[in-house]
């Protein structure tokens, strides 16, 4: 049932992010990009000066300033996203993939200019602490003016079911998920004592609405980023001589053949991928980083103090160039420089394993299907239950088969039919080899609970990566005083097969990040990662959290927000049960939560974008000619942080 369930969001997700998708979203970032002269320059420009306070005046209509505006959208991009995010993409990607962030990042910044200003063109400030602004009322309000009113509605409305998804799936899940996973991966706490925890110190926060999200936001942003991006210069500063060549790897590996591009071949733990595959991996990381094109940041930016909608514009255009071209771009090298991405495997076997049939055993007590082998080692047989529903193995010995009085006997289950799956394959050991000196030294030992593969020859993922090499994936468990790997079958026509003996650990987003610290200096990935992913996951989920309250706003009115953010925070305890487990998986959740948002506010920012681009020439008209000039001289940067020059 489970492994139905992920078919289909599979499924889902393909169709929500097919390749039409990505030239629409591209060509509209290009489109805007002309259309606003090159927007880009002027969010460099002037809109580091709106932020340092010097245009911002009190009587202006918003809640916050435009530092906590711009902070409080940044809390909800610069996050897991550009630790965990960049991670998926340049394991599954490649090097070519963070060429792709960088084309998003740079039309990214024109599309954040776009929306902004349409949002603030029709926000509502009828609430001064509480002003509610966001595609949804762009589509209700632009829609109701062309004659159009009940369209207008449903299509807001529907953009608000898109933000809720989005915030349960990637502004939640996917920041619980990876805090769990990279906490048990270094100190061995449970995923779910993360996820309570977490859940606690979100509840907190949100409680206190949009001034105390920009309160914290506007503290905590520019700490956490100061303390990464010192230590990702450090990994960088020990890998000076490589830098050249790596930026040239990440250009070659992202053009196609056509333009002097290639292909990145199989090489350690990396799979291998062409570069139709590196570009979806980098154009897929770099938007759900972002959020461009998502319609998120103009809910935070509409709570703006101005009195002019292409001003915040010109400042949300700045989140794409701090998220994607800096902060990604660092992390991206940190795992280049290391060499986590294509990293040697962790430990060997000393005689390859064979792949064996995993036949099905059906259970009379449970009905639940598990998945059996046998081996012989001398003169006594072994066989291993693998339960697939709970994710936990049964070892059993002797006997002359399933139907043995011996398996008969066993106090869990009731062997009563065994049925042959040609198609499914397992390695016929489950003996874990210890890792080697230099591995133990970056990673430790072992442990309960890691995840860890061998690569195979399979044609499963030939179509994307290019490369007929796949991974046979196992998770560690402990059985009698001895740690063990019970491998998870895999369903192929044809039978997989071995060409080396390592095992590798695999290590999932964040995880993966922190590993490329470590191989740089033992203990700093542990330290600085786990740390820096427990302050963005709360900075981001209370974003988000605002983002998906918005939508429940616009829907059913302020009687559903409490409800909400209940089920918020419950939800973010729930992603840590433990049905998440690759990093494929997880990027389908977070997937699906872009993928709906795109489809509806891309066809509004197209819609209306006109009047977001005739607002945008105007206010930088009168900016160049002079007529406008800075009110007054830049307050202390204390009182912009804390919000006190508007107050």
């Amino acid at each position: 049932m489970i492994d139905t369930f992920a078919d289909l969001l599979g499924t889902f997700s393909d169709i929500l992010f097919h390749d039409a998708v990505v030239f629409i979203v591209l060509g509209s970032g290009l489109l805007f990009t002309i259309w606003s002269g090159f927007s880009q320059y002027r969010a460099l420009t002037h809109g580091t000066a709106v932020i340092r306070g010097k245009w911002d005046e009190k009587d202006d209509p918003g809640a916050i300033n435009h530092f906590q505006a711009l902070s409080a959208a940044l809390s909800a991009t610069v996050g897991l996203g550009n630790i965990a995010g960049v991670a998926v993409a340049v394991a599954l990607g490649g090097p070519g993939a963070i060429f792709w962030m960088w084309i998003i990042g740079v039309i990214g910044m024109a599309l954040k200019t776009t929306e902004v200003t349409l949002s603030m063109l029709y926000r509502n400030t009828d609430e001064p602490d509480n002003p509610h602004g966001g595609p949804m009322w762009v589509a209700k309000e632009g829609f109701r003016r062309m004659g159009f009113g009940t369209l207008g509605t449903a299509v807001g409305g529907v953009f608000c079911v898109t933000v809720i998804i989005s915030a349960i799936t990637g502004g939640n899940m996917f920041q619980s998920w990876n805090v769990g996973d990279v906490t048990r991966t270094y100190f061995g706490i449970p995923p779910i004592v993360c996820g309570i925890v977490l859940a606690i110190v979100v509840g907190l926060v949100i409680i206190g609405g949009i001034k105390r999200i920009g309160a914290v936001a506007g503290r905590m942003v520019p700490v956490m980023c100061v303390l990464y991006l010192m230590a990702a210069v450090y990994v960088l500063s020990m890998n000076l001589g490589e830098i050249p060549a790596m930026l040239w790897m990440i250009v070659q590996a992202g053009l196609p053949e056509w333009l002097g591009g290639s292909a990145v071949e199989p090489q350690g733990a990396f799979l291998g991928a062409t570069f139709g595959y590196a570009a979806i991996w980098g154009v897929k990381r770099a938007l759900f980083s972002s959020e461009a094109g998502q319609g998120s940041a103009p809910i935070a930016h509409s709570a703006a103090k101005t009195k002019e909608p292409a001003r915040e514009g010109v400042v949300a255009g700045l989140e794409p160039f701090i998220d994607t071209i800096v902060v990604c771009t660092l992390t991206a090298l940190v795992i280049m420089a290391s060499g986590a991405w294509n990293r040697p495997a962790e430990a060997e076997y000393a005689d390859l394993p064979d792949m064996v049939n995993a036949q099905r055993l059906v259970t009379m007590e449970t009905e639940r299907s598990l998945l059996f082998f046998e081996r012989e080692v001398e003169t006594t047989r072994y066989g291993i239950v693998l339960d697939e529903t709970e994710d936990e193995i049964i070892f059993l010995d002797g006997g002359a088969g399933p139907r043995d009085p011996a398996y008969q006997a066993h106090p869990r289950e009731t062997v009563v039919e065994l049925d042959t799956a040609p198609d499914r394959w397992m390695p016929n050991t489950f003996e874990l080899p210890a890792k080697s000196p230099d591995e133990r030294e970056i990673s430790g030992e072992w442990s309960v609970g890691d995840t860890a593969f061998m690569l195979i020859r399979t044609e499963l993922d030939e179509e994307k990566t290019g490369a007929d090499v796949g991974r046979q994936l196992g998770r560690v468990r402990r059985f009698n005083d001895d740690l063990v790997i019970a491998w998870a079958p895999i369903e192929s026509d044809e039978q997989p097969t071995f060409d080396e003996a390592g095992i590798y650990g695999h290590y999932a987003g964040a995880a993966l990040t922190a590993h490329a610290f470590d191989r740089v200096t033992p203990g700093l990935g542990m330290w600085l990662v786990v740390l820096a992913s427990w302050l963005f996951a709360i900075s981001t989920a209370i974003t988000w959290s605002y983002y998906g309250e918005q939508g429940i706003v616009y829907l059913v009115g302020e009687k559903g927000v409490l409800p909400y953010k209940l089920i918020y925070c419950l939800l973010i305890a729930v992603a840590t049960f433990g049905f998440i487990t690759t990093d494929e998986q997880l990027d389908l959740w977070t997937t699906i939560g872009l993928g709906v948002m795109l489809w509806v506010n891309i066809p509004i920012m197209l819609i209306f974008g006109y009047q977001a681009m005739r607002s945008y020439h105007d206010y930088i008209g009168r900016l160049k000619s002079g007529d406008m000039q800075p009110p007054h001289d830049a307050p202390s940067i204390t009182d912009v942080v804390e919000g006190k020059d508007v107050e």
